[in-house]
């Protein structure tokens, strides 16, 4: 017998079709959709599912834009007891066919951002793959040509939502991709439960509520993205989507539609800023009320010029990784509604959450155990955390067995931090050397693997400056072979003609070329003269090599 009071991601369309049966709840463009017709979307799309003969526990493959059919895409696969695999569309062809082998799908469900990929190729390196399915279909596109839509998936359906939805086995719901230590993705495999919580977490802390305008800025490929989705359509709101983020497009739609929440990235916030300020507006919508950021932590500059331009909006920050289903730790940075805290300080440009001993980034969730794993003679260690927000594991892997026995159950987060007195979580550095970079996770190996096929490179080590709207920016130093220079054209080095020559463009170019993804690319270069810092084993100090590029600011053209 099916056990109900298990959490599945499907409880919210009860309430969705009954509390918001004729409200608005799904905008997209010229596109509406009621409570009543979003639900119906969802239903209609699970019935076709189940036609074709999807099982609990096949893997739907999803590589599209946001849109409201993306997050019915979410529902319905969940709903048959099926687990989507949320692509990035940014990824090259070769990222997408290792995403692909590793999730093995029966299904993949795209759009037109995809149509760079092989699908030939793809379906021959994936026996799994059975089904190829067009997300929204263009009025021009020969639908023959595609196999199946979404519109042509959709069936009619019993509005019934008694004892229909499915499980898969163990509870997976998604697998969330995130770089692994070598840059290839690895599938976390994250539950129905663990979303939840996350959900009302995140409705307990921010806010949310069924008042609530919601701009979707984040994409559904991120499990920031997902997670605020979800917790939206549990509260009940109206959902602004936006194929992607553009700070125009967005600041348009804060005001066309009165949104009253969104969630940022360092990188998005600063680009928000930038167009009010090129637009020369001093304070922006009074309408919103509520801005989580996520995936780094907000300068002082921006917080205080977010506080200037958002004046009525709490502002929050949000510290948490993939494999934790999002948000572990919460923190105010500003209440436009408490006269005197402490965050008003941020304001004044004391940056309280940055500190030498570590970046402050709030208190744990509700649900959230976190202890740090240390010798006795410090507070400072890893931190670690347990409870049913973390992954199942990481798909196809079976769990690691290095954790010694006190660290069964708990989950490594990779950072290094300590907690004061209060129960605030502070950061201290990162365990392996991860850049962080306009809400995109960067590994050094992999970068430098592919600057070390360049000919004119022997040696390569990057690493990720401090950045305020990136949070970190991706920066290469590299060692030249002979009769190779340096030709930038800030360089005052003469160019002689004996010898090969590299710059900045040449190395952004052969990346590309390489098929890097854009964001992992290295924003500046720098020429470093000297052997890099290694131990007495030969491993590369990193952190070495970070401290003396701090000292060196001048990044073009530096030699070390």
């Amino acid at each position: 017998m099916v056990n109900y009071s298990k959490a599945h991601l499907c409880q919210c369309l009860s309430r969705l079709l009954t509390a918001r049966r004729s409200s608005t709840v799904m905008i997209m463009g010229e596109r509406r959709k009621t409570g009543m017709e979003f639900v119906e979307g969802v239903l209609g799309l699970a019935h076709g599912l189940i036609q074709l003969g999807l099982k609990p526990g096949d893997v739907v493959a999803i590589s599209a834009l946001n849109s409201d059919l993306y997050l019915e895409w979410l529902l319905a696969v969940a709903y048959v007891g099926g687990i989507t695999a949320p692509f990035n569309y940014r990824w090259s062809l070769e990222e997408a066919r290792t995403a692909l082998q590793v999730a093995k799908p029966t299904m993949l469900v795209h759009d037109a951002t995809c149509n760079s990929w092989n699908f030939e190729s793809l379906t021959n390196s994936v026996p799994s793959l059975r089904w190829q399915v067009l997300m929204d279909t263009p009025s021009e596109v020969n639908s023959t040509k595609i196999g199946l839509t979404t519109e042509q998936m959709k069936r009619s359906c019993n509005r019934d939502l008694t004892a229909d939805y499915l499980w898969a086995p163990q509870e997976a719901a998604i697998i969330c991709f995130t770089s692994g230590t070598t840059g290839r993705p690895k599938g976390v495999t994250i539950s129905h439960l663990a979303l939840v919580v996350q959900s009302l977490a995140k409705i307990a802390i921010v806010g949310y509520c069924e008042d609530d305008i919601y701009l979707h800025t984040a994409p559904l490929c991120h499990i920031g993205g997902i997670s605020s989705a979800l917790a939206m359509l549990m509260a009940g709101g109206c959902h602004i989507l936006l194929p992607k983020f553009e700070a125009k497009l967005a600041v348009e739609s804060v005001d066309q539609h009165n949104v009253t929440s969104f969630i940022t990235v360092p990188a998005m916030m600063a680009d928000l800023i930038s167009f009010y300020r090129t637009k020369h507006i001093s304070v922006g919508s009074k309408c919103v009320k509520k801005i989580l950021n996520g995936a780094g932590g907000l300068s002082s500059d921006l917080i205080k010029n977010a506080i200037e331009i958002f004046p009525r909006a709490k502002l929050l920050s949000a510290y948490g990784m993939t494999e934790a289903c999002s948000s572990l730790t919460f923190m105010t940075l500003y209440d436009p509604t408490r006269e005197s805290c402490i965050q008003h300080s941020y304001a004044n440009s004391s940056n309280l959450a940055y500190k030498p001993d570590g970046i402050c980034v709030g208190k744990s969730a509700p649900h959230i155990e976190i202890r740090i794993a240390g010798d006795d003679s410090s507070c400072i260690g890893r931190i670690l955390t347990r409870g049913p927000h973390v992954m199942l594991g990481y798909w196809g892997q079976i769990p690691s067995n290095n954790s010694s026995p006190t660290d069964e159950c708990w989950l490594d987060t990779g950072d290094i931090g300590h907690i004061d007195d209060c129960g605030n979580i502070w950061l201290i550095g990162r365990l392996k050397g991860r850049i962080k970079s306009g809400g995109e996770n960067v590994y050094p190996e992999e970068v430098e693997a592919v600057l070390l096929q360049h000919p004119g490179i022997s040696a390569s080590v990057v690493i990720g400056l401090p950045d305020s709207r990136l949070t970190e920016m991706v920066v290469a130093c590299i060692r030249l072979k002979d009769n190779w220079q340096w030709t930038d054209l800030s360089s005052n080095h003469p160019v002689n003609k004996n010898e090969h020559c590299l710059s900045s463009t040449v190395l952004q170019n052969f990346c590309r070329a390489k098929d890097l993804t854009g964001f992992k690319i290295p924003k500046n270069f720098v020429v470093w003269k000297n052997q890099f810092p290694v131990t007495t084993t030969g491993k590369l100090i990193r952190d070495q090599v970070r401290a003396e590029l701090l000292s060196y600011r001048q990044l073009q053209p530096s030699k070390l």
